[in-house]
Parts: structure tokens; sequence; C-alpha cells
């Protein structure tokens, strides 16, 4: 079976479609990807690509169409816009200059969604189903992460986003609870499939490094990996600090963001800069020797109704290092949290019930934080394993 995976977003850039497109070559797929430049997340052309290429270079014997990109840079939400729309306007001149033939055309859509035109486009062009993995529910999602507040393109982008999801054949869904929600935008409910996130093979325990251990500092120490942006609500977990800094405990952020200026700002307003270390960012690969050397791993999101639906991609990279969790989050996340046993959840921007959280974990034995990394574990095997979830995308593309 040939295959077109679609998607904004590919190696070098760190995101988990690398994983699942190299997992299917495994298995005897014939893989091409189209995607852009490389450049996410500082908006800026990684070394070695520009606007002038490369437009097709091969990486593990997989062919990479690469489309122009207009770059977001440190731009607001006209640029994130600006930055969407080229990907679909310079991707479909892509599609139609490809001279191969595809069974099924998979789309990869943490954002943006109109990447979804993309699929239609192809799944025309090469006679064969489309297939749209959706991660995010737009527009919603990019009016309170990703700073769109203009009331045209907002309402453009739900124009466009109700088309997209009636033109494509399958749409593949990371939260069940994203169904309801589809179903309301006139999605007929027979093509939704509940489709989660996996973590890839190098999320798993690990013993402790010195070399990892000796950036950390001394005390018990909550470790947030991942992007440092407006939808994480970080300043509930320094609203917590405040009530709970006389404590040896500490926060450190693994991951670069948008937000993350405004974050320091605000530790050093509050000073609490002895309590947060930034170590910035290290490939995917190396997360799980940082998570073995931490005593809990924290999860957050924004409080909103859309943010409740989803299940945050580090949650299940979480569980699979079996390490405690922390939550400040609502929804779906917050459930599997509690269901798996895997440590302490709060409501989202709940930073008093949080801060009790932290105490409580704090003040646990080893034996009883270690029934909650087992816990973890077992709850990951069960819901998320890679295997597993590659076999039902197969059955669901036979």
């Amino acid at each position: 079976m040939r295959i077109l995976v679609i998607s904004q977003y590919f190696y070098p850039e760190n995101f988990r479609i690398n994983d699942l497109v190299f997992s299917l070559q495994k298995r005897g797929y014939d893989i091409d990807v189209l995607t852009g430049k490389p450049n996410y997340p500082k908006g800026e052309y990684y070394e070695g690509y520009s606007w002038k290429g490369p437009k097709e270079e091969k990486i593990n014997n997989i062919n990479i169409f690469r489309a122009n990109l207009f770059l977001r840079k440190s731009g607001g939400g006209i640029r994130l816009f600006l930055n969407y729309l080229s990907f679909l306007f310079y991707g479909t001149f892509k599609i139609f200059c490809i001279n191969k033939k595809y069974d099924k055309i998979f789309v990869y859509a943490p954002s943006p969604i109109t990447v979804g035109f993309l699929g239609y486009f192809a799944a025309k062009k090469f006679r064969c189903k489309s297939y749209l993995w959706v991660h995010d529910l737009w527009p919603e999602s990019v009016k309170l992460a990703g700073g769109v507040n203009n009331k045209f393109i907002l309402s453009l982008i739900n124009l466009m986003t109700k088309i997209i999801y009636r033109l494509n054949d399958v749409i593949l869904i990371q939260s069940p609870y994203f169904e309801k929600y589809l179903t309301s935008q006139g999605v007929n409910s027979e093509k939704i499939i509940y489709y989660p996130y996996y973590a890839e093979d190098f999320y798993k325990p690990e013993k402790k490094k010195s070399e990892i251990l000796k950036k950390f500092p001394k005390g018990f120490n909550i470790l947030f990996a991942g992007n440092i942006g407006v939808a994480q609500s970080l300043q509930t977990i320094i609203k917590a600090f405040e009530l709970i800094k006389s404590k040896n405990i500490n926060v450190i952020f693994l991951g670069e963001g948008r937000d993350k200026k405004r974050i320091q700002e605000l530790i050093n307003k509050k000073n609490l800069n002895k309590k947060f270390t930034f170590l910035g960012s290290y490939p995917a690969e190396y997360m799980s020797e940082f998570f073995s050397c931490a005593d809990a791993l924290y999860i957050s999101l924004k409080k909103a109704k859309i943010f409740s639906y989803t299940i945050p991609g580090k949650l299940q990279s979480y569980l699979a290092c079996g390490k405690p969790i922390i939550g400040s989050l609502d929804g779906i996340g917050k459930k599997i949290i509690m269901d798996s046993r895997s440590g302490l959840c709060s409501n989202a921007e709940d930073h008093l019930k949080l801060s009790q959280n932290i105490i409580k974990l704090y003040e646990m034995s080893d034996e009883e934080r270690n029934i909650l990394s087992k816990n973890a574990i077992k709850y990951f095997k069960s819901n998320f394993e890679k295997e597993k979830l590659i076999d039902k995308l197969i059955e669901v593309f036979n």
C-alpha cells in the first residue's frame, strides 16, 4: 500500500507524525510525505533550509516533498494565519506536481486544520480516500492558544473547518470527547474514529544519570516538558508556589515557546527565581532521561471548555515513563490521571488546590509514589501502547 502523508510539520521538527511514518514504513508500507520547510517552534528556517530549497529530499528512504512557507517568526495572530495559508497554497501546488499514485491520503492536523484541504485535493487527484487525524478543535483552540482574535479571521476559519470536516472521508480524533463537538459541527458520526496518540519507544522508565542530575537543583523536583505557551497556563503553578515557597520543592521547565518570556518575567516579579529552573529544549529522545531524574511530572492547560476535550500529547509520554503526575486541567485529561491512579489532579487554574496536591505528593512515602508510578505504566500499556495503536490504524486503512 502506498500512502501520502500530509503534514505542515515533519522531521527534523519534533512531532509525533515522524515516528508514525517511520513505523508504518517498517511495517512494509510505501510512504511519501508532503510537508513544509522546517521552522517550528521559533518560526525561523532550520540550518540547511531556505525559501529556495530543498524542494525534495530523502530521509530514511522516504520521499519528502517540501512546500514553501510564510515564516511566522515572532509575530502574532496575523502572521500565524498567513503561515497556515501559505502551506495550503504552496502545498496545493506541490500536490499537482507529484507524478505518482497513492492508495491512501493520511493528513496529520495538530494545527493548522487547513491542512485538511490538502487531504481532499490529494484524494481527488489520486482517486483514493483521505484520512484526517484531528488533534485540535478549530477555531476555538486557535483563538485561545494561537492569539488570533480577529472576528473576520475566526469566522473564516470556522467556515473552512466545517467544509474540511465534510470533504474528508474519515475523521480520526485524538480524544473521545471530540466526537460530540464534531457532530455539532455537522460531521456524520459514522465517519469519526477515536485514534489517540501513542508514546514513542524511547519514552520508558530509565535509571537516573549523574550528568542529568547535575542540571537539577537539590530538593523535590517537579518537571514540566513541552511547549511553554498560553494554552499551558503555567502561571497557575507560579501562583501555587507563592503559597508553598518555604518548602524544598522546585519546578524545572524543559522546552521553549512563545510564552516563555512572560513566564520568566512573572517568576522574577514574584521573587521565585530560586524555585524555577529553565533548561531549554532537548530532542525528544532525551526526555526519558530527564523524566527519570524528576520526582514528579507536571501537566496543565488553560481553563476553557475546548481544552477540557483534549488529551495533551505529553500525558501519554508521562504515563509511559512511570513517574507520578501532578495535573492542573479539566475534562478528559483529568479523568485519565484519576482513572489511572497515576497522580493527583486539580481543576484547571485552581492554584490553591494545586499547591495542596503538590504538598500531598511531596509528603508521600517512596512506597506510595512507587505505586503511582506502577499504575501509570499499567494504564499506558492498556490504552496507549504503540504497536497496538499502529495495528488499529492499519485496520482503519483496510
